[in-house]
């Protein structure tokens, strides 16, 4: 525990993220609870201490600096990734963790109560399908193509939405799915490479907005 306690606060520290003990401990404990409940309701592939230290909580981490506003949605959470550990490191935000998976939806729950993340909510739906006041951030994490995603989310968005796509490499390879005209309205305000500590693969965030106004 105290090696992969090291390893999570240097590999926080290497993407700007300044973690505190309390957060520590919290994303450490989720690490936990991820893989004793992997075993029963097969949340992840990825289930190893130290693969869900890089591939899970790191990698979530990476966006933390990306989050405007308050109110902020995680589509297609899956097992609480990247909502869970950006509700950790920012209680002053509401997170929407949204799935239509209800087992990955009781595990975030369980989760967010063994915790204490009173600014975590789950919504068991199809962002299609939802309605009401848009996010201020909208962030997702291999949900689906980009063209695909952004009419997806297009109903809880507006022109001060910020979209932000976790994606692997970019811009897409050639014939890839996330190839193609981006939605009419969404445009890309930024591109940003990362290096996730000790994870050999590309990853990207591509931050969009929808309309006229820039992303805040």
């Amino acid at each position: 525990m105290a090696t992969l306690l090291l390893r999570l606060t240097q590999g926080a520290a290497q993407l700007g993220v300044a973690l505190d003990e309390v957060q520590a401990g919290k994303l450490l404990k989720l690490a936990e609870e991820l893989i004793r409940w992997n075993k029963t309701y097969n949340l992840t592939a990825v289930d190893a201490p130290a693969q869900v230290l890089t591939h899970h909580l790191l990698d979530s981490l990476c966006v933390n600096a990306d989050l405007a506003g308050t109110r902020i949605a995680d589509v297609g959470t899956g097992g609480g990734f990247p909502g869970l550990p950006l509700a950790i490191l920012n209680p002053g935000k509401q997170f929407t963790l949204i799935d239509s998976a209800g087992k990955k939806l009781r595990f975030i729950g369980h989760v967010a109560r063994l915790l204490g993340l009173s600014n975590v909510q789950t919504l068991h739906t199809r962002v299609e399908q939802m309605q009401g006041k848009p996010y201020d951030t909208v962030v997702t994490r291999a949900f689906a193509p980009m063209p695909r995603l952004l009419e997806w989310v297009r109903p809880i968005c507006d022109a001060h939405t910020r979209i932000v796509a976790m994606k692997g490499r970019w811009p897409p390879p050639p014939g890839s799915d996330d190839e193609g005209a981006l939605p009419a309205g969404f445009r890309i305000q930024a591109v940003r490479r990362v290096q996730i500590p000790d994870l050999a693969a590309e990853r990207h965030v591509v931050t969009l907005s929808l309309g006229a106004a820039a992303a805040p």
